[in-house]
C-alpha cells in the first residue's frame, strides 16, 4: 500500500507527515517513529528508509518537527529540542491508536540531532521497545567546545544574550542560515559538507527546506545533553549507527555515550562521514543494520 499524508495534534499545533502502512501484515504490526536532525524536513531521505522498514512488515510514521516543512507552529524555523522531544511523544501516543497498529510494538529512528531525540525520549518513555540513533547528537556542550574556538565564546555568548533581551522586550526572533559555505561564517552548521547536503537535497528533493534557523535554537541546542540520560534507556533494544569521520555530531562523543549505555546495545560503525548515512553503500548498511534491529526487537 502507499503511504498516506497525516495529521495529528501535539498540544497546541499540529504536525503532518507520512504513515508507511506495513507491507503484507494482516494484523496488527508494529510501528517506527522518524525524526529528522537539524533544520532538516521528512523529505530529506526519511522517505528512503521508511520504505525499507514498510517492507520488512513495519508500519512507519515519518513527520516534520513544529515549525518546519509542513507541520505547523510559530515562530517559523524555531528548534527547541525539549518541545521536539515531547513532540515525539505525542506522536507515538498518535500512531499507536491507530487500529493498523500494535501499540506494545513501538521503535524510534531518528538521525543526527534526531538521534540525540529518540535517546532523551526512550530514557523516559516506556512505550518505546526499541531504539535507533544514528549519527546522533549527544552533548550540546561538547558540540561548542569542538566548533567554536575558546576565543570565540564570548562573542557567542553576548550575542545570545542580545537575542534574549530583544525577545524579553517583545521583538520578533532574529534568524540566521542554517549552513553556510563559508565555515568561518555565522551559521548553525558552518561546514562545507553540511552546505552541499542540505542546498543539493533541497534542490532535489525538499523544496520546503529552508536555510534559515532562529538565533535563539543556537542556545537551546547547547543546552541540550541527551547523552546524559542514555544508561536508562535499557532495558529497550539500543543500536548506535556511529560514522567514524563525523565532524558535525562528533563521533567520539558517540562512542563516549555508547560505553555508558546498557545492555542490552548494539554498536554499527561507517566508515564516512555525517551526511553520507543517507545515500549510496552506507545508506544500504545503515537501513539494512536499523530495519534488523527493529524486526528482531519488536518480534
Amino acid at each position: 500500500m502507499p503511504r498516506v499524508d497525516v495529521e495529528f495534534p501535539a498540544d497546541d499545533v499540529t504536525l503532518r507527515g507520512w504513515f508507511y502502512p506495513a507491507e503484507g501484515a494482516a494484523s496488527r504490526a508494529p510501528v517506527i517513529v522518524m525524526v529528522h536532525g537539524l533544520s532538516a524536513v521528512k523529505e530529506m531521505h526519511l522517505d528512503d528508509y521508511a520504505e525499507v522498514f514498510s517492507r520488512a512488515g513495519l508500519n512507519v510514521l515519518a513527520y516534520d518537527h513544529r515549525g518546519f516543512g509542513a507541520s505547523d507552529g510559530a515562530p517559523r524555523q524555531d528548534i527547541d529540542p525539549i518541545t521536539q522531544a515531547r513532540d515525539l511523544r505525542h506522536a507515538i501516543t498518535y500512531v499507536t491508536g491507530r487500529e493498523d497498529v500494535d501499540p506494545d510494538r513501538v521503535g524510534i529512528w531518528g538521525s543526527s540531532h534526531g538521534g540525540g531525540l529518540v535517546l532523551s525520549v526512550a530514557a523516559v518513555d516506556r512505550r518505546v521497545r526499541a531504539v535507533v540513533a544514528q549519527v546522533p547528537f549527544i552533548s550540546g556542550s561538547g558540540q561548542v567546545t569542538r566548533l567554536v574556538r575558546p576565543d570565540f565564546l564570548p562573542t557567542m555568548r553576548a550575542q545570545l544574550d542580545g537575542e534574549r533581551r530583544n525577545l524579553y522586550h517583545g521583538g520578533e526572533p532574529t534568524l540566521m542560515p542554517a549552513v553556510d559555505a563559508d565555515p568561518m561564517g555565522p551559521a548553525l552548521m558552518a561546514s562545507v559538507e553540511a552546505w552541499e547536503f542540505f542546498t543539493k537535497t533541497a534542490q532535489d528533493r525538499a523544496p520546503s527546506w529552508r536555510n534559515e534557523v532562529t538565533v535563539r535554537s543556537l542556545e537551546r541546542i547547547t543546552e541540550f545533553e541527551p547523552g546524559d540520560g542514555i544508561h536508562r534507556i535499557s532495558p529497550s533494544p539500543l543500536l548506535m549507527i556511529v560514522a567514524d569521520q563525523d565532524v558535525s555530531a562528533y563521533a567520539d562523543l558517540a562512542f563516549e555515550a555508547y560505553e555508558r549505555a546498557r545492555e542490552p546495545k548494539e554498536l554499527v560503525v561507517l566508515s564516512c562521514g555525517h551526511f553520507d548515512v543517507y545515500t549510496g553503500a552506507a545508506f544500504e548498511t545503515s537501513s539494512k543494520a536499523a530495519c534488523e534491529h527493529f524486526v528482531r526487537a519488536l518480534a
